[in-house]
């Protein structure tokens, strides 16, 4: 009897694993499929299955393939992968390992600038409420683009002939390649930092959707998005419509066309302005005018036409009051002055001098009154106060008993 051979599942997965790897036809395969199972880990690996109508296949794409999207898959897409099919040792599944991706009857590129449309469009960006109005004039406007292309030049050359005092800043940036979107981003917010700016032009010449994608780019939407000074996106020609356009306060066909709308003409700017004064002129002189009738119509009215008649019964009427007034007043004052008599009357009742002229004397000693004979010595010096004048007197005698009872 034949010895058997046993193996372990570790060692028969991986002998399976190094056939497929060796296998050329298994290698840098192109496949069409639609995508399914997707799931993006937080590694930054792609998991997902390519199917179609009778067959599904596992597939895996690791972070430094799956950086270099310019989309991002989702399920349903159909895309052509390219890709080595190897096993999974611990599962003992063979799937496809995939090195790059595309999308299937259209361009990478537009799959991910519909893909970043939605999103931005679902987070307000897009919003019209949040645009601010272009200025009619502002002295000195930033201008973000390259330094050599022909924007640059065209932008002055429209704003100068429109206005030759117009003041044009230039931020250069690179407005192709992979550091232009942040060099864009970085003139937007430069500008946002000066105090001395009004309005931002963010601009470069025509070209294919690679040729544009800084401004298809997240990073200057959000800085559009984020500026507080109104920003004109000229990108490309009239054809041309860039996120940053979809973002931006106002789009302009051309960079020729941002420099229209963000610098008047002088002679518009003196049409304007006269424009303006005669509306001034007339207003006021409407406003003159009818403030003067008004003036004219209280003048001629009831109340100042008959001002005597309209206070007459006023008039009247304070008379009145003041005669009520003045028969009160002699009322009271004659009653007062009845008890002011009567008062003094009983007043007079009281007084020492009503008890004088009825006979009566007071005697004082050395200014003080006497009321005790026993008050006195013989020879001391009185005054008697009469009714009428008073005496001076000597005393000869006292006697404690009173004169009437003895």
């Amino acid at each position: 009897m034949a010895e058997r051979k046993v193996v372990t599942v570790s060692q028969l997965n991986y002998y399976i694993k190094k056939r497929f790897e060796n296998d050329e036809a298994l290698k840098n395969l192109w496949i069409e499929g639609e995508i399914s199972n997707f799931k993006a880990h937080s590694s930054g690996h792609l998991y997902f299955g390519l199917k179609d109508e009778t067959s599904f296949l596992r597939a895996v794409m690791f972070r430094s393939s799956a950086s270099k999207l310019k989309f991002r898959p989702e399920n349903g897409q159909k895309v052509m992968v390219k890709g080595s099919v190897s096993v999974y040792e611990r599962d003992g599944q063979y799937q496809l390992y995939v090195s790059s991706m595309e999308v299937a009857g259209v361009g990478d590129l537009y799959v991910a600038l519909e893909q970043l449309k939605k999103k931005l469009n679902a987070e307000g960006l897009f919003d019209p409420s949040h645009k601010k109005s272009i200025p009619l004039y502002t002295p000195k406007i930033g201008v973000v683009t390259s330094p050599t292309g022909a924007v640059w030049h065209d932008i002055q050359n429209v704003s100068t002939a429109r206005f030759p005092s117009i003041s044009l800043l230039l931020y250069p940036a690179a407005v192709q390649g992979d550091a232009a979107e942040f060099e864009v981003a970085a003139g937007i917010a430069y500008f946002n930092r000066r105090d001395d700016v009004g309005l931002i032009i963010v601009g470069r010449g025509g070209g294919s959707i690679e040729d544009l994608w800084a401004f298809n780019s997240e990073t200057v939407a959000r800085a559009i998005y984020r500026s507080r000074l109104p920003v004109i996106s000229a990108v490309g020609h009239e054809t041309d419509y860039t996120i940053a356009d979809l973002v931006a306060d106002q789009r302009a066909a051309t960079p020729s066309h941002a420099a229209e709308m963000a610098v008047p003409a002088l002679s518009d700017l003196r049409k304007h302005l006269a424009m303006l004064n005669h509306s001034l002129d007339s207003q006021v002189s409407f406003r003159i005018s009818s403030y003067r009738d008004r003036l004219k119509k209280i003048a001629e009215s009831y109340i100042f036409q008959q001002k005597d008649q309209l206070f007459r019964n006023q008039i009247q009427q304070v008379d009145m009051l003041s005669q009520r007034l003045d028969a009160v007043f002699q009322e009271s004052y004659q009653e007062k002055k009845n008890n002011y008599r009567i008062l003094a009357e009983k007043l007079a009742m009281l007084s020492p001098l009503h008890t004088l002229e009825r006979g009566y004397s007071i005697c004082l000693k050395d200014g003080k009154l006497l009321h005790d004979a026993s008050a006195t010595e013989k020879g001391d010096s009185v005054i008697v106060q009469l009714s009428k004048g008073h005496l001076k007197c000597r005393i000869e005698e006292g006697n404690e008993e009173n004169y009437y009872d003895r």
